[in-house]
């Protein structure tokens, strides 16, 4: 029997939850089709428990170095057993949640693969939804007004580097492992890549990073990239860049791999217990239905409007399907102005560049807005500021004083065009330049802005001082 809704939504993650919950606050009839597990990749695969990880491989590094803090800790070991318990437990107790606020919201989810019908005995126009449940029962028939497509991204791979759950994995495969291998070998050194090299080599694993761009994290400042290759460096990880990973020189040993990369003109071969290939994420785009529709797809991602509309008016698209910032609060932003403009609540398009971007390494990275390089092509008089983690007291008491803060500001104007930060907990710190982006202030608006002492904040406060010159204790 066909049910009717104001708004069916494909996938359970971040974005379609949210979306979801924002839409029955709005009074639409909602229902969620979710393969999986409600919470999707960032919740079950990705930013939850990695980050459940990265923070005991923090706690474990700290312990060793207990006696800097005057604590003398005999025997220091690791139960990975254990770390990976807690992560289930964090990931579990968050999963509840999830379920708990589908409840409250009045929201149906129906477990299975969900796609889009075209034209039928339904509805005159494609978005029926076909569910092909779980639990072996028929097919459910759903019948929305408005469907929004919210079935994310995968892992991506390389030709001649196909994952086997062995010897070669995701980051899907590397979250299960059950005892941590002695060396890795991490293809990839952007923003996952370097989550994993900093964990792992805080656990005690023998870390290499083969990168094919001429430096690290290359979508962040050129400093920041610098900075965090250099601490990578001082962590004991080996950093290779300008590596191209040559297809089909994947050789399996008993206990270990091989593979080469043409490295700077010259072929060179790396060996380990694993590998972990981390370059990207492709968008979930098949057998969902969309050659039912006339959605366009370009690049692997399905193109829409500045309010997620695709070719079809009523099919809403957000998250990693649409490429862009594969980001969890982008996804759930991005679903909270689509369910609005269904609504007809006139919700302001996203701007892009008021996200706030954050990797989860020790030392973490924080940005928002343009980097200096950006801001300099995009023909702004730039000024720059910074100051350094060591002048802070917060960071000395911690421990942990490498980095800087940086701000970018346009010398015409004084307007403020980007933050970027690398130290101890800049991802907590990162919403105060977000707010500043947000409200169009200055570096002196900021700087007057009173910091409390002794803070890690006290940084940002010094470092927009610094744009005008003015900075106190540099």
């Amino acid at each position: 029997m066909a049910q009717e809704y104001d708004l069916v939504i494909l996938g359970g993650g971040t974005g379609g939850y949210v979306a979801a919950i924002r839409a029955s606050q709005l009074g639409l009839k909602t229902a969620i089709v979710e393969k999986g597990k409600l919470g999707g990749t960032c919740l079950h695969r990705g930013c939850i428990p990695s980050k459940a990880l990265l923070r005991s491989a923090e706690v474990y590094h700290t312990a060793k170095r207990g006696e800097e803090f005057g604590v003398t800790i005999n025997d220091v070991t690791l139960n990975f057993t254990r770390v990976q318990e807690r992560k289930s437990k964090i990931v579990d107790q968050l999963y509840k949640g999830v379920q708990h606020l589908m409840k409250q919201g009045k929201i149906d989810v129906f477990e299975g693969i969900g796609r889009i019908l075209g034209p039928s005995i339904f509805s005159p126009m494609p978005g029926t939804i076909s569910v092909e449940m779980n639990n072996g029962d028929e097919n459910e028939m759903l019948i929305p007004k408005n469907v929004i497509v919210a079935t994310g991204s995968r892992p991506r791979s390389l030709p001649g580097l196909d994952i086997d759950g062995q010897f070669v994995l995701s980051s899907d495969e590397a979250l299960e492992l059950e005892e941590l291998p002695k060396s890795i070998i991490i293809v990839g050194g952007g923003v996952i890549g370097i989550e994993w090299a900093s964990m792992l080599s805080d656990f005690g694993v023998e870390v290499t990073v083969v990168e094919y761009a001429d430096r690290i994290i290359p979508t962040e400042d050129h400093e920041i990239s610098k900075e965090m290759q250099r601490l990578m460096k001082k962590k004991g990880v080996t950093v290779v860049t300008r590596a191209k990973v040559l297809p089909d020189t994947l050789e399996k040993g008993d206990q270990e791999v091989t593979i080469s990369a043409e490295v700077k003109d010259s072929q060179k071969s790396f060996t380990a217990e694993k590998i972990l290939v981390s370059v990207g994420r492709q968008a979930n785009t098949q057998n969902i239905g969309l050659e039912n529709t006339d959605i366009v797809i370009e690049k692997g991602f399905i193109q829409t409007n500045e309010f997620f509309q695709t070719k079809e008016s009523h099919i809403y698209a957000i998250g990693d399907v649409i490429g862009g910032l594969q980001l969890a609060h982008v996804a759930s932003h991005e679903g909270i102005t689509a369910v609005e403009h269904i609504a007809g609540e006139k919700p302001d398009p996203i701007d892009y560049t008021l996200v706030s971007k954050c990797i989860y390494s020790n030392p973490e990275v924080a940005s928002v807005g343009y980097t200096e390089h950006e801001a300099k092509e995009k023909g702004f008089n730039v000024k720059v500021g910074k100051f350094s983690f060591r002048a802070i007291g917060k960071a000395l008491v911690f421990g942990e004083s490498d980095g800087f803060v940086k701000i970018i500001a346009d010398n015409d104007t004084d307007d403020i065009l980007g933050v970027h930060m690398i130290g101890p907990h800049v991802t907590d710190m990162i919403t105060e330049a977000g707010l500043a982006k947000v409200l169009d202030a200055t570096p002196w608006e900021v700087a007057h802005t009173i910091h409390p002492h002794p803070t890690l904040s006290e940084a940002i406060g010094e470092a927009a001082l610094a744009v005008d010159g003015k900075a106190i204790h540099s």
